[in-house]
């Protein structure tokens, strides 16, 4: 006979342990069904060496009124500011390089970081008045456009949304809804953990029964509950939570059945998983200037290339990390890792020259490889609006919840989302309202 409990989780992320944790407080018996063999989900940290990388979400965009800060405040998580995290153009120093690969002057970098304001400032009416199925190039350009600026200064803030747009979403400009960066706000400074982001799931998952190793490949729900099917055996409960990512939700390894319907299948459909992973070069020494927080290249070299993060505050280790985004990213993996990172430097020396050794450590992060990701964070392409995000999370059936980053659409692709998802799905199946603070009070 099935195990039977109060409520099945199935995903030991961030979104899938606040909703267990917070049922369980409520007196409910539940259990957390996890593929891997780790928790976190895309919340990952690597401390080979002695350092903590993570692999997956770094930062917390904006610490203002956040659940997640007051988290990581009440379990202890040490914290450094870092706010670049948004692709912000200004918010901290950062050097601008040129085309031809020399620094712009304090001076230049204003006048274009100012037209970078002022195309976003006209983005917005554009983006507000566009047609269902624009895209963010579609909206940037008649942006551009309003400027009535020579061509040059044009392409450079062109390069700038571009950029932007691969970096926030991990998709080309042209596979990105005209909605997909609205988003895009930072409210207060952002944080990143020198200890390690998987400090907070592993707070969240105390005392749960979390049961790794076990791959879930169907849900069946009814007016009775939920029975859900895993390599290990099968379980059934009054409710589950479903907090897989898109790219999951999506493929044939996971069936839901009956299909899941409107309007959640339609949100599902115009949402899909990105090709967005991370490069960290570890060097001997430092070669770039102090007292800045990224480097940026313009013009056509940048194409691939055009970011570094300067990551050596968190451990006093030389650290730069880029990310490789789109066409960047697509099939990373298939390629020869030396000349992925030949390719990085070959960027780096156009701007330091031969200052630039070679790194001591290199680690390129797989998420689109990974079956139980497949990506590492979800986007709206053309036709899709904001509240797909919200749609995706419409209760079916009164007992299948789904959870996860993409289905919130205030802060969508973050921690914050998927926190602020599973206390909501915790909510819905308790039905009553439960404060998010019980996470980490008492």
């Amino acid at each position: 006979m099935d195990e039977h409990v109060d409520t099945i989780v199935v995903g030991a992320g961030v979104a899938g342990l606040t909703a267990a944790r917070l049922l369980s407080r409520a007196g409910q018996r539940v259990v957390v069904l996890e593929a891997r063999e780790r928790i976190g989900g895309r919340v990952w940290t690597d401390r080979a060496g002695g350092v903590a990388t993570d692999l997956g979400a770094s930062w917390i965009h904006g610490i203002t009124d956040s659940a997640v800060y007051a988290a990581a405040q009440a379990f202890g998580m040490r914290t450094v500011e870092f706010t670049v995290g948004g692709y912000q153009p200004d918010s901290r120093p950062i050097a601008y390089y040129d085309p031809a690969g020399v620094r712009l002057t304090d001076a230049a970098a204003r006048r274009f970081t100012d037209d970078i304001h002022a195309v976003d400032t006209t983005l917005r009416g554009v983006i507000a008045g566009s047609a269902p199925y624009d895209s963010y190039r579609d909206v940037t350009e008649v942006a551009l456009a309003a400027q009535g600026w020579d061509a040059q200064r044009t392409q450079r803030v062109r390069e700038y949304l571009e950029h932007r747009s691969e970096e926030q979403y991990g998709a080309a400009i042209e596979d990105l809804a005209a909605h997909g960066l609205d988003d895009d706000v930072v409210e207060g400074d952002e944080v990143v953990f020198p200890d390690g982001y998987d400090r907070l799931p592993a707070r969240l998952a105390e005392g749960l029964d979390v049961r790794l190793g076990h791959v879930v490949t169907g849900v069946r729900w009814s007016a009775d509950g939920v029975r859900v099917t895993a390599d290990r055996g099968a379980m059934t409960a009054r409710a589950g939570v479903v907090t897989v990512p898109v790219g999951v939700l999506r493929s044939p390894d996971f069936v839901v059945d009956p299909p899941l319907p409107e309007p959640v299948s339609g949100a599902l459909s115009r949402l899909t998983m990105n090709a967005f992973e991370k490069i960290f070069l570890r060097f001997p020494a430092k070669f770039w200037d102090d007292g800045v927080y990224a480097i940026r290249q313009q013009g056509p070299e940048g194409r691939w290339w055009h970011s570094w993060y300067d990551l050596t505050p968190l451990h006093g280790v030389p650290t730069l990390l880029t990310f490789a985004a789109g066409e960047a990213a697509t099939g990373l993996g298939d390629r020869d890792r030396d000349r992925v990172v030949a390719s990085v430097l070959a960027q780096l020396r156009r701007l330091y020259g031969q200052r630039v050794p070679q790194p001591v450590d290199v680690h390129i992060t797989a998420w689109q490889d990974d079956p139980f990701a497949r990506g590492s964070y979800a986007y709206m392409v053309p036709g899709a609006t904001t509240a797909d995000h919200d749609d995706l999370a419409t209760p079916v059936g009164g007992v299948l919840h789904l959870a996860g980053e993409a289905t919130w659409t205030d802060d969508p692709a973050t921690v914050t989302a998927a926190l602020h998802s599973g206390h909501r799905a915790a909510e819905r199946v308790l039905g009553r309202s439960t404060p998010i603070d019980r996470l980490w009070a008492g």
